[in-house]
């Protein structure tokens, strides 16, 4: 699996609708053009309508039967619309657009008409670095910020479903550490063993945990070998677990600009995918992001 079949997949999915807040952008369009043409799924469009229709324009979709505007006087308004069309069943999949992230997290939270379904929500990133044989998750590089033991149980199996969502049978997790030992000065380790201890007594459960293993371990079987580590998850990592924010901020980054790595994103744990990408992401990420919300809506 890569981003590639998860795209060609996607497009194979039928009556698929995406719930687009404050759309009013070049960027945006961009990737709802892109989306469109790939028939990953058809569209409503939340924000100033004039603006959203001017843009439209300038990208030959006025006239596409897979959009439709719905006008929005601000951002606000945008951003509720669009959650609770997701929430009435209108849409499949919430997206973000030029509007930040708390503005939409704070209607997506909304206790009276919210997505929130009483755990974590994370965020998870689907890489494909050039020279590895498969694709890989990472999480969490942008919701949890220092995720205690209960919140990492949330962010696995909010990952875990997704993965399973788009064909992973059972998914290899792997919380990483700075070592593969456990260190009672370094809590990373110690939640990590207990994560691995949880899963092996069905607590955590449609997958396969081992940790704490080191980066290089859990994405290398020759690395594992070479330390003597003895694993089904070490070097054959799905889903990397990030012990923080920070961590998972610097290996996303990491991989994108060092490794050219391509990546799609999205909030998990919520009624329904989040497409939540940074506003400087291009328009083939959040392409690919799209893919991955559409896809893992098969629950």
């Amino acid at each position: 699996m890569n981003l590639d079949n998860l795209l060609k997949e996607a497009s194979e999915e039928t009556n698929k609708v995406v719930a687009l807040a404050a759309a009013a952008d070049k960027e945006v369009i961009e990737a709802v053009r892109m989306a469109v043409n790939q028939k990953l799924a058809s569209f409503i469009l939340y924000g100033d309508e004039h603006q959203i229709g001017t843009i439209l324009e300038e990208k030959e979709l006025s006239h596409s039967d897979d959009i439709r505007i719905v006008h929005s006087p601000d951002d606000k308004q945008s951003c509720k619309a669009a959650v609770t069309a997701v929430r009435n069943g209108e849409a499949d999949v919430l997206m973000k657009g030029m509007v930040s992230t708390s503005t939409i997290l704070k209607e997506v939270l909304n206790k009276e008409y919210g997505l929130r379904k009483g755990k974590s929500l994370s965020h998870l990133a689907a890489f494909d670095v050039p020279g590895y044989d498969r694709m890989v998750f990472v999480t969490d590089s942008g919701m949890n910020i220092a995720p205690d033991l209960q919140q990492k149980v949330d962010i696995i199996n909010n990952a875990v479903e997704v993965a399973i969502a788009i064909g992973v049978e059972t998914p290899k997790v792997a919380p990483l550490a700075a070592v593969e030992v456990i260190n009672p000065a370094m809590q990373a380790t110690l939640d990590a063993a207990a994560l691995t201890q949880m899963n092996s007594r069905g607590q955590i459960k449609n997958c396969v945990i081992d940790g704490p293993l080191a980066l290089d371990n859990a994405i290398s079987a020759n690395s594992a070998s070479h330390k003597g580590i003895k694993s089904e998850v070490a070097g054959f990592a799905d889903i990397l677990l990030v012990p923080s924010i920070e961590v998972g901020n610097a290996l996303y980054k990491s991989l994108v600009y060092f490794a050219n790595a391509k990546v799609g994103g999205i909030i998990a744990g919520a009624k329904a995918p989040i497409v939540l990408t940074s506003r400087s992401d291009n328009a083939e990420s959040k392409v690919y992001s799209i893919a991955l919300a559409v896809r893992s809506t098969n629950k």
